[in-house]
C-alpha cells in the first residue's frame, strides 16, 4: 500500500539542510545587487540584469517557502517551519522593495525601451512581455516608489500577521465531539473532514463542535476579518489618486478579469440559483429529509437500500483517477503515476494538520506537489482528482519560463474541475446499475450545490461585509447575522438553518494575501463545463487544444484566453447560461433516475 507522504529531497533534504541557508545568502546578495544598481535602471542592460537577478532570487525564495509551508501543513505546530516562513516573508518583502523602482520604470516606459529590454536570449527576460503589460495597465493605481516600498515592508508584520494568527489558532484548535454518551476530541481539520465523509452519525456533532470552537474564538476571528478588510480598504483609498480604486479592483486584477465578466457570471448565478437549490432538495430526499442541513450539505451520498457507502483506499483512488485520465490521453494517467512514484502527494491523516487541500510546486525544480487529508470517501477521491488537475496544469507548463506560468485563480480552476469531471464521467460510465449511476450523479449535484450556491454565499457575504466595513468594524454577532442573511437568500428552502459561523470556520476569508477567494471557483466550474463540452466536439484534436489552452493561461487575460481558444465573450451572459443549462441536464438526469428506482 502506498504511503502518501511527501518526499521533497528533490529540492532539500529537510528543514535542516545547509543548502537552505546557502540559498538564503544568495537571495540576500541578489537584493543587495538590485539596490546597488537602481540608479541605472533606465539603461537597457541594467534592466535586463535586474530582471534576471529578481527572477533567480524569487525562484529560490519560492522554493524555500514551499518547503517550509509543506512542513507547516503536515504539522501546524512545527515551530521551525513557521520561523522559516517568517524569514522568507521578510526576504520576499525586501526583494519586492528592491525591485519596485525597476517595476516603476517599466510601468512608465515607452514601447521602444520595452522592446529593447525584451530582446534577450534568457527566456526569463524575453518572456516578460505580458508581465510588463500588466504593470502598464495598473500604472494609474501605483503609489510612489517610496510608498510602495513602505507598504511592502509593513504588510509582513501587519496585514500578513493576521493571516498567520488565523492559521495558528485553527492549527492548534481542538474540537470536542459529543455523540450520545461518547465524547471525542480531535484537531480542527479532522473534525471538518467528517463533514465531507460518510460517518453520518457524527456529522451533526462535528458541526456543533466546530460551531462551539468558532464561538469561543469569535472575537479573535472577527478582529482578523476586520483588520484584513480595513488594511485593504485603506490601501485602496491611498491608491485612488488618478482613478477611484474599488475594493473589488485588486481581486479583479489578481484574477485578470473585467468587472463586466464578474457581473455577468454572478447575474447568471442569481437568476439560476433555483438549479442549485433543486439539487439540494434532491440530495435531501436521499438523506430522507425535506431539506439539507449545515452539517450534511457537503457529505457523501447515504447508501441506498441499506448498503455500506463506498470507501476507497488511497491506491484504489489512484487507480480510478488514472483510468479516468487515460480516457482523455494516456499521458495524463502516466503523469498521475509519476506523482505517486516520486512522493509528490501527501495525504496521510495526522494531528495538527492544516485544513483543506491544495496544489503547490517547488519552483526551482518545477515539481508539482499535492496536499490533502485522505478519508476514503468518494468526495476525497474527487478532491484528489481536483488537486491532480492543478498539478497537471503545472506539469504541462514546466518548460516555460516561470514568468509565463503565473496563471490567475480564475483559470487555475479550469484544469482542476476538468479533472473532476473526467473522473465523474468515468465512474458514471462504469456504473453497473441505476443505483450506482445515481451515486455517480450525486457528485454532480454535490458540486452544483457547493459551487452555484455556497460560492455565491461567500462572494455576496464578503462584498456586503466590505461595503459595511467602509463605515465601521463589524463585531462577531453582526458578522454572524450577515452570514445568516446571505445564507438564507441563496439556499432558500433547500436547507434547514444557517451556518452563521461560516465566516470564521472557512479559511478562505482569512487569507491575508488575497481578498474574494471565492468567485474564481464558480468561474472555473462554469468555464470548465464549457471546456469539457468540447471533448465530444473536437474528438482526437481535443487533448492538444486543451494543453495549448492551459499553457496560455499565464500569458493572457482570462477574456483573451477564452476568446482565442473558444471564440467566446465572457462579459456576455450567454456563455455562463450555457454552462448552467448543462448543469441543469445533470440535475434532470438525477431526478429521473431517482423517480425510476423509488
Amino acid at each position: 500500500m502506498t504511503k502518501a507522504i511527501w518526499d521533497l529531497t528533490i529540492a532539500y533534504s529537510g528543514l535542516d539542510d545547509p543548502k537552505i541557508e546557502q540559498d538564503i545568502v544568495l537571495i540576500q546578495r541578489s537584493i543587495e545587487l538590485l539596490e546597488s544598481y537602481q540608479d541605472e535602471r533606465s539603461q537597457v542592460i541594467a534592466m535586463q540584469n535586474a530582471i534576471q537577478t529578481q527572477a533567480a532570487a524569487s525562484t529560490l525564495l519560492a522554493t524555500v517557502n514551499t518547503l517550509a509551508t509543506c512542513a507547516a501543513s503536515t504539522n501546524a505546530m512545527n515551530t521551525q517551519a513557521k520561523q522559516l516562513i517568517g524569514r522568507i516573508a521578510q526576504l520576499s518583502s525586501q526583494l519586492e522593495q528592491a525591485f519596485t523602482p525597476y517595476e516603476n520604470t517599466l510601468a512608465l516606459a515607452d514601447v521602444v525601451f520595452i522592446e529593447q529590454v525584451l530582446e534577450h536570449a534568457d527566456p526569463c527576460v524575453a518572456g516578460q512581455g505580458f508581465q510588463i503589460e500588466l504593470l502598464q495597465r495598473n500604472a494609474q493605481t501605483q503609489l510612489s516608489i517610496e510608498q510602495e516600498q513602505l507598504l511592502s515592508a509593513m504588510q509582513v508584520d501587519g496585514r500578513d500577521a493576521w493571516g498567520r494568527l488565523y492559521d495558528n489558532i485553527t492549527g492548534a484548535l481542538q474540537i470536542t465531539i459529543q455523540c450520545g454518551d461518547e465524547q471525542e476530541t480531535m484537531g480542527f481539520s479532522q473534525a471538518a473532514s467528517l463533514l465531507y465523509g460518510s460517518e453520518f452519525a457524527k456529522q451533526e456533532a462535528a458541526w456543533k463542535g466546530i460551531q462551539a470552537a468558532m464561538a469561543q474564538h469569535s472575537h479573535s476571528f472577527a478582529a482578523i476579518l476586520n483588520a484584513l478588510a480595513g488594511w485593504r480598504l485603506s490601501e485602496a483609498k491611498k491608491r485612488s489618486l488618478q482613478q477611484t480604486e474599488h475594493f473589488l479592483d485588486s481581486s479583479l486584477r489578481e484574477n485578470r478579469i473585467q468587472r463586466g465578466t464578474l457581473d455577468a457570471m454572478m447575474s447568471v448565478a442569481q437568476s439560476n440559483k433555483h438549479i442549485g437549490q433543486r439539487a439540494g432538495r434532491l440530495m435531501a430526499k436521499i438523506h430522507g429529509q425535506d431539506k439539507m442541513t449545515p452539517w450534511n450539505h457537503l457529505a457523501a451520498m447515504p447508501p441506498l437500500g441499506g448498503s455500506e457507502p463506498q470507501v476507497y483506499t488511497f491506491d484504489e483512488a489512484i487507480d480510478v483517477i488514472k483510468a479516468a485520465f487515460s480516457t482523455v490521453e494516456p499521458a495524463m494517467a502516466e503523469f498521475v503515476q509519476t506523482m505517486v512514484d516520486n512522493g509528490w502527494i501527501d495525504a496521510e491523516p495526522s494531528e495538527n494538520r492544516r485544513l483543506g487541500a491544495y496544489c503547490t510546486k517547488l519552483a526551482a525544480t518545477r515539481t508539482p506537489l499535492v496536499f490533502m487529508t485522505w478519508g476514503g470517501s468518494r468526495s476525497d477521491l474527487l478532491t484528489l482528482a481536483h488537486e491532480l488537475g492543478h498539478a497537471f496544469h503545472n506539469w504541462v507548463m514546466r518548460d516555460l519560463p516561470l514568468c509565463r506560468t503565473r496563471y490567475p485563480m480564475t483559470l487555475a480552476e479550469t484544469a482542476s474541475i476538468f479533472a473532476e469531471n473526467i473522473v465523474r464521467d468515468y465512474l458514471l460510465s462504469h456504473a453497473a446499475s441505476p443505483e450506482q449511476k445515481l451515486e455517480m450523479l450525486w457528485e454532480e449535484l454535490s458540486s452544483a450545490y457547493a459551487l452555484t450556491i455556497n460560492i455565491p454565499v461567500r462572494y455576496e457575504f464578503e462584498k456586503a461585509f466590505y461595503e459595511a466595513r467602509q463605515h465601521n468594524e463589524l463585531d462577531a454577532e453582526q458578522l454572524c447575522q450577515l452570514m445568516s442573511d446571505t445564507w438564507q437568500v441563496w439556499y432558500g428552502d433547500s436547507m434547514e438553518g444557517q451556518d452563521s459561523y461560516f465566516w470564521a470556520s472557512k479559511l478562505h476569508f482569512s487569507i491575508s494575501e488575497l481578498s474574494f477567494y471565492n468567485y474564481p471557483y464558480l468561474f472555473g466550474y462554469l468555464f470548465s463545463l464549457g471546456v469539457y463540452a468540447q471533448r465530444s466536439v473536437k474528438g482526437e484534436a481535443f487533448y492538444s487544444d486543451y494543453v495549448s489552452l492551459l499553457r496560455d493561461t499565464g500569458s493572457f487575460l482570462a477574456e483573451d484566453v477564452v476568446s482565442q481558444h473558444m471564440g467566446r465573450d465572457l462579459t456576455q451572459p450567454e456563455f455562463w447560461q450555457e454552462s448552467m443549462a448543462r448543469l441543469e441536464q445533470k440535475v434532470d438526469q438525477f431526478e429521473a433516475l431517482l423517480d425510476a428506482i423509488s
